[in-house]
């Protein structure tokens, strides 16, 4: 593991990620908790996921999927990490554009249900703070989808392993994943 990803690993266990007994916004039961949103709106965990992100995308999403122009996900939870990789790729020749998807349409002004740099037609790279179930995340594909954008992959900070990953690529959408709940406790 890179000193980048242990770094960002060690602000994650400190600040987002708890061990015991939790119920899940699903109403599932779990002995993991994760509100990345602690890490995520971090200075340094920013900048961290932003640089780790953008790696992923270069090194694994891209040789894949060279039509890449776009990187969002549903607000919230996807916003800083989808900010923070397009940051990171302000420098490269052609950098992501960075957009938001509401959880609804906006019921005044130009009614728009994603905000920012989206144009139908463009291959985008979906993106969510944790998956478990994979719901917020296909409900992402699913707006993307219905206003013309192309998902072609699914980048996320943390798996849980609880399914969520399946449900995702059963759509045709591969997941990327920073971490895994194996990569986080090994076997435990």
């Amino acid at each position: 593991m890179s000193n980048a990803k242990k770094e960002l690993l060690d602000i994650l266990l400190a600040k987002s990620i708890k061990t015991g007994h939790f119920i899940l916004a699903s109403g599932k039961e779990s002995d993991l908790y994760c509100d990345c949103r602690v890490t995520t709106l971090d200075a340094r965990g920013a900048n961290l996921i932003g640089q780790l992100g953008w790696q992923l995308v270069q090194e694994e999403i891209m040789p894949k999927f060279p039509g890449i122009s776009a990187i969002g996900g549903m607000t919230m939870g996807a916003d800083p990490i989808s900010l923070a990789i397009g940051m990171a790729s302000a420098s490269a020749e052609q950098p992501l554009k960075v957009f938001t998807v509401r959880k609804e349409a906006k019921d005044h002004g130009r009614g728009k249900r994603i905000e920012g740099n989206f144009e139908p037609g463009q291959e985008i790279v979906v993106v969510d703070d944790v998956i478990t179930t994979g719901g917020s995340t296909i409900k992402a594909i699913d707006a993307i989808e219905a206003e013309g954008g192309k998902v072609v992959a699914a980048l996320v900070l943390v798996d849980r392993e609880e399914g969520g990953r399946e449900a995702i690529e059963s759509r045709g959408v591969p997941v990327f994943p920073l971490y895994t709940r194996k990569s986080i406790f090994g076997d435990k």
